[in-house]
């Protein structure tokens, strides 16, 4: 989880620079051009400075959210936030392994899904040993919660 406040903070910081050094300087390069009403050069910098106002908000909203979980209310011995789960396909007698993330750290080729994801929601406070049918938009998925590593076990192995 600390990754993605760092991750969140440089994309601020990131950001910042952009909006308070480089678009200024674009602006005042594309107004030295002169008319303003046809300047492409102006018209781009000053969508892009909108852009990079909406996104610094957002991010730092995500940032000040992330800031007030509490992790002492993921559950230890169930799958939550930050949980590395190993569920075995029934239909497909296979093993897969996820990592449940936020929505900003979701990559699901790599296995990272997020809690909002369907099958995120479906393992959510699941435990070993459980069986769940998760409705995805393919059909159903059936699994079976072989192993479960949740976010204290994680930070204590890395402690």
């Amino acid at each position: 989880m600390e990754d993605l406040k760092k991750k969140l903070q440089e994309e601020i910081a990131a950001l910042e620079h952009e909006m308070h050094v480089d678009l200024p300087r674009e602006i005042a390069r594309a107004r030295a051009l002169g008319d303003l009403s046809e300047n492409a050069e102006y018209h781009a910098a000053k969508e892009r400075q909108a852009f990079v106002d909406a996104r610094l908000s957002q991010v730092r909203g995500r940032l000040r959210e992330f800031m007030m979980v509490d992790f002492s209310k993921i559950p230890h011995n169930k799958v939550g936030l930050g949980s590395i789960v190993v569920v075995l396909d029934v239909k497909k007698d296979e093993e897969i392994t996820y990592k449940l993330v936020t929505s900003e750290d979701a990559d699901a080729p790599a296995g990272r899904i997020s809690t909002t994801s369907p099958i995120g929601k479906g393992l959510l406070g699941k435990e070993v040993g459980d069986s769940v049918r998760i409705a995805i938009p393919g059909g159903v998925k059936e699994f079976e919660i072989v192993k479960l590593s949740t976010i204290h076990d994680l930070a204590t192995q890395q402690s």
